[in-house]
């Protein structure tokens, strides 16, 4: 199970610096439609091929939920957010997602409490992303609420799998999603973005890594993930996800390095070792 976080974190990681490059030469929501609508093409010819059914119409209203929230709104918040606040202080925020879900997940999943241990390794790993990332506040209110809103819309949506389609395939469920969340952002851009769209090798592959690799194998990694073990220890690990991206920003986009962000680093690793592993006795254990 760590094994696969650690190539999901690594994979969303440098996706932020991909999506950073994109982002020059695309309308931010479109260039997300491109990205999801992809991922949901090619897990669509997947689902032909092993002939999986569409979902139940029991599951197919949360279904619809999970896609309009983890990838419709998820997306669009933070590409507003860009337009006024730091992408440093955005991925905190959006990232600030595993302390609301270990929250929820304390009163609406059974087995999931708020240990002390568990509550001390969120609140270091959050408080370690804003040292790593430097953020600071240079927006509106509003852009700020609203990226924070990324990351709750993203436990919201996290709660619901856990509660209501954890039986579900996984390839079915991260498909449809998919499919839901690309037409909520191709719709959106349709009516809000005009700016034009600047073709060539490099926003093709763009777009090819962040669909195929960042969206389609990663989103069905995740669901994987999250089906088999603690929504809060799954949730948390992924703090590694903007560290890997900071690391990404310095080794290929030549981004600075500072010291704060050498212990903000550390803190996250701190945080992750806390939620992840338990005591027995006097003996640390990992679980998995």
């Amino acid at each position: 199970m760590n094994g696969m976080i650690g190539i999901l974190c690594l994979i969303w990681g440098f996706n932020w610096v991909i999506m950073k490059l994109a982002n020059t030469v695309f309308p931010p929501v479109l260039f997300a439609g491109y990205r999801f609508g992809l991922g949901a093409a090619v897990l669509l010819a997947f689902c032909v091929h092993k002939r999986i059914a569409l979902p139940g119409k029991k599951d197919l209203k949360w279904v619809i939920v999970c896609g309009l929230l983890q990838t419709t709104y998820f997306n669009i918040a933070i590409q507003l957010s860009l337009n006024e606040i730091s992408a440093g202080l955005t991925s905190v925020l959006t990232y600030s997602m595993p302390l609301w879900l270990t929250v929820m997940a304390h009163f609406l999943i059974p087995g999931e409490r708020l240990t002390t241990q568990k509550a001390i390794g969120v609140i270091a790993g959050t408080v370690g992303l804003f040292f790593t990332l430097d953020a600071h506040l240079g927006g509106g209110l509003g852009a700020f609420f609203l990226a924070l809103s990324s990351g709750v819309s993203w436990a919201v949506s996290n709660i619901i799998i856990k509660r209501k389609l954890v039986h579900c395939d996984n390839l079915q469920f991260t498909t449809w999603q998919m499919v839901v969340g690309a037409i909520g952002l191709f719709l959106y851009s349709f009516f809000f973005e005009h700016a034009e769209s600047h073709w060539g090798t490099l926003p093709i592959l763009y777009i090819l890594f962040s669909g195929v690799v960042g969206s389609a194998f990663a989103f069905v990694l995740w669901f994987r993930i999250l089906s088999g073990s603690e929504a809060s220890k799954a949730s948390i690990s992924l703090l590694m996800v903007p560290v890997v991206g900071v690391l990404s920003g310095y080794v290929v986009l030549n981004e600075t390095l500072k010291p704060a962000t050498i212990s903000g680093i550390a803190c996250v690793l701190a945080g992750v070792w806390l939620v992840n592993y338990r005591k027995t006795g006097r003996v640390l254990e990992k679980t998995e």
